[in-house]
Order: C-alpha cells, then structure tokens, then sequence
C-alpha cells in the first residue's frame, strides 16, 4: 500500500536536513583565510619547517611539469604543515607505474583542476535557436602524494627532482637573478629610496641592493614590480587602474606578491613577505569572493610564466663596473611596493 501524499510530506519534515556541500571554492578560500589569520602567507617560506626542502615551485614527479596558480599554495602549504624534505608529487597510479606504492595510511594532498561543460539543457537551447552554447566553469578535485610519502620508487623520470638549492654567494648576488632581471627588456631603474612601478610610462624603479637590510630582499623586490610590469596592455593586461588603498589595487597587489614569490621559488631564492600591510585588504576581499584567491593564484602564475620565458634568451653581456641605471622622477601615480 503505498502511503498517503500528506504521510510523505510528514515524513520529509521530519528528516533530518542534510547539510549543504561545501564547494571546493569555499574549502580552498577557508584554508587560505585560516592561513593569513594565523600569520602565515602561504606563498612566503611555506618550506620553513620543512626539513631540506629545496626552494622550488611543486612539479609532478614523473612528468616534470610545474603545478600552477592555486595549486602551488596548496602543495607549498602541505609540504609547510607536514615537513616533506620534497617539491615533487605524484598521483596514486603514477606511484604504482613508478615500481612503487604510496606508504598505508598516507593522506593525499588536494589539487584542483579547472574546465567547462555545456549543460544538456544549453546544447538543446542553441540547437534551438541556432548558436553557441555557452559553458559552464566547475573545478575538480584530485589527490596527489609527495615523493616522500611513498616508496619503492625506481621509475625513470624520479631522479634529480630534489637536489638542495644551490647556497647564494656570500655577497648575495645571484647571477641568474641578475641575469633574467636584464633579459625581459623592462625599464629597470635603481636608485632612490622607493620601489614601484608607473604603469603610464611603463618602467620599474628599486633603490639599489645596499639600501635593503636583507640583500637579498633586493631580489623579491625587483620581482614584485616585475610582476606589475607583466601587467601592462601590451603583455598580460591585467586592470591596473585602481586607486592606491582600493580593492582593486589590493588585488593587483596581491598578484604581484605571489608572482614574485614563484619567480624566486624557481630561482632558488628565499624571500621574506614584505606586505603584511595590506593583509585587512586581502582577507576582506577572500571574505567578499570565494574565487577571489583562484583568479590571484592564476593571474600570478602567469606573470612569473612570463618572466621566466626570458630565460631561454640569448644572455646579454654585462654592464660596464659600476653602471647606474638613471633615475627619473615618477610623473603618474606608480605602484608602490
């Protein structure tokens, strides 16, 4: 017999309401924010603890490829809370192909990965009336292993991911650093006591490296106003137009910080965060935007990408002993670091 209409309704209202899911969105934002609450950026030293962890953006450890956008504060997270001595990751099955296993009882790292679908109901729609259907953007969500966690590894493609970062020289000049500063062709400026970079005339200014308490900061530095440079129109075109204190400009910001961040990570190079005043800006809009971190992350991948490409150019010769770029006073309002 089957029951009455109101019966079913009766029994629905008692049933227990189910909570809602927590989009993936939410649970990366959330981790972020319980991150920066704690004092922690995510995309500065997240090696600390990490014992013998080389400076390096997270790869995957047969493939060799670089994890990109969010997924690098995410692996830089796991290695910081777990202490992994690796930057590598592979996935389950790659770890089984690879001659070995993942260790019992290890929990994996999330990485997300985007893409689109067309609903059923849009394909019919544009069939319909006769135009594109649109997408719909959605993540996924998978699990990956550092090297660490695994064993019997014997696979070709696992060896020499993890070789400690070359120790700077005792001056802390790093010629690489040097190197790929000179080889994007940017307007790069030393001098003065303030480093920015003035989008309406296209050019970055830093004081020199004597000027920073820590030397090799001059480096982070250098890198955060690169970062803004790859926004310009005639590069990535990001909107650099807010104004200074804005939303905006915070999260101009922001990408700029992270992008100086995995240019130095590739380089080897430890910096320390210097933006720590802008940390009520960053937390109010990740609160405002679930995907404000994601399109940051994204953004910032994209500028370090770009700046790092110049590194297959042709290296120029070095400037004569000595040379100062000159400085020119800034006639619109910079970007300041």
């Amino acid at each position: 017999m089957r029951p009455s209409a109101s019966s079913r309704r009766s029994a629905a209202k008692a049933a227990p309401a189910q909570p809602p899911e927590v989009s993936l969105y939410d649970e990366v934002t959330r981790k972020i924010i319980t991150q920066l609450e704690a004092g922690r950026f995510p995309w500065v030293q997240p090696w600390g603890r990490a014992k013998g962890a080389a400076l390096a953006l997270p790869r995957n450890g047969v493939t060799g490829r670089r994890y990109s956008g969010i997924n690098i504060l995410l692996l830089w997270g796991a290695v910081f809370e777990h202490g992994y001595p690796s930057q590598a990751w592979v996935t389950f099955r790659q770890a089984l192909a690879a001659g070995g296993a993942v260790r019992r009882g290890e929990h994996g790292a999330t990485v997300v990965f985007a893409d689109r679908f067309t609903p059923k109901a849009e394909q019919e729609r544009a069939a319909r009336d006769g135009d594109e259907p649109g997408k719909v953007a959605f993540l996924k969500r998978f699990k990956v292993f550092n090297l660490a966690q695994c064993e019997g590894l014997g696979g070709e493609g696992l060896e020499g991911l993890d070789g400690e970062a070359a120790p700077l020289p005792e001056r802390q000049v790093v010629p690489a650093a040097e190197a790929l500063i000179t080889a994007t062709g940017a307007d790069f400026r030393i001098g003065g006591q303030k480093a920015f970079y003035v989008p309406s005339l296209d050019y970055v200014q830093v004081p020199p490296q004597p000027a920073f308490t820590d030397q090799i900061n001059y480096y982070r530095t250098a890198f955060h106003e690169l970062s803004h440079w790859t926004g310009h129109p005639s590069r990535l075109g990001r909107d650099q137009s807010g104004p200074y204190g804005g939303k905006a400009y915070g999260r101009e910001e922001l990408v700029a910080e992270m992008g100086a961040a995995f240019v130095c990570a590739t380089l080897g190079i430890t910096p320390t965060v210097r933006h720590a005043d802008y940390l009520g800006a960053w937390l109010e809009t990740l609160r405002e935007d679930n995907r404000a971190i994601f399109r940051a992350a994204s953004q910032a991948s994209k500028a370090a990408d770009l700046l790092l490409s110049f590194q297959s150019d042709p290296e120029p010769p070095p400037p004569p002993a000595g040379a100062v770029a000159r400085v020119a006073e800034p006639l619109a309002a910079p970007l300041a670091a």
